[in-house]
Parts: structure tokens; C-alpha cells; sequence
């Protein structure tokens, strides 16, 4: 009895982990959608990772990529979590937004932990705007 209990108790932290960990990074991503919507693009640019940084330098071209490249992140009208997964090691939070015009988009937000908290390593749009792919 006394390991049935044992297991449950740690089945139970397990997931609430899991839950903590999903929480962190949905937060991420709504924080840097946040920031995209009033154009703050210094603290947008804080959510990267470094490789990101990296890629863009400085939080203008950050923004001029996500303007340019991504418009329904830096102005959606609404924006969904959909599952969070693990790929080949890495973890995967999909997105569903819908841009100005109503058209969803699925995108897939590959996340890394650091010292610092969980970034944003890359995000890729998916091409089926269908939530449930």
C-alpha cells in the first residue's frame, strides 16, 4: 500500500511539472506577443534565445523580420495554446492566431531552458490553419 501511494504522489508531481512547465512557456510566448502589439520591440526581443539574437542583432531588426515575416504575430486579434510536444528532444508549443482579417494560423514555437527561464529558439508557420492538425 505504501508504494501504491508512493507512485501516486509522484505521478501527481510529475504533472504538476509538467503544468508549471507549460504555464512558463505559454507565458513566454504571450509576453513576447504582448510586447509585439505595442511595438515594444526591445523587450520582444528579450524572449529570444541567443541564437536569435544573434541571427538579428539588435531588437529593430528583430522586429522588422516579425513585422515583415510574421504579421499575424505582431498584430493578432486573438491567439489560442494548443498542445506542447516533444520533437527529436526538443520542445514544441503550437499556436493558433488569428490575424486582423480572421484567418488562422497555426505556428510552432520551438522553446529551450536557460539559466534565465525558457526563450524562443525559432518559429515556424505551419502551412494547415486547421487547430486540430
Amino acid at each position: 500500500m505504501r508504494r501504491i501511494i508512493l507512485a501516486i504522489a509522484f505521478s501527481v508531481g510529475l504533472a504538476s511539472g509538467g503544468a508549471a512547465q507549460d504555464a512558463e512557456i505559454e507565458a513566454n510566448i504571450a509576453a513576447q506577443i504582448q510586447a509585439f502589439k505595442v511595438d515594444d520591440f526591445v523587450t520582444a526581443f528579450t524572449f529570444a534565445s541567443p541564437n536569435i539574437q544573434n541571427i538579428f542583432r539588435t531588437p529593430e531588426n528583430f522586429g522588422a523580420m516579425v513585422r515583415n515575416g510574421y504579421p499575424m504575430v505582431w498584430r493578432p486579434s486573438e491567439v489560442r495554446f494548443l498542445e506542447l510536444r516533444e520533437v527529436a528532444g526538443a520542445l514544441w508549443q503550437k499556436v493558433m492566431i488569428v490575424d486582423g482579417d480572421g484567418r488562422a494560423h497555426i505556428l510552432d514555437y520551438q522553446m529551450i531552458q536557460l539559466e534565465s527561464g525558457w526563450k524562443i529558439n525559432g518559429v515556424q508557420l505551419l502551412g494547415n490553419s486547421d487547430p486540430s492538425a
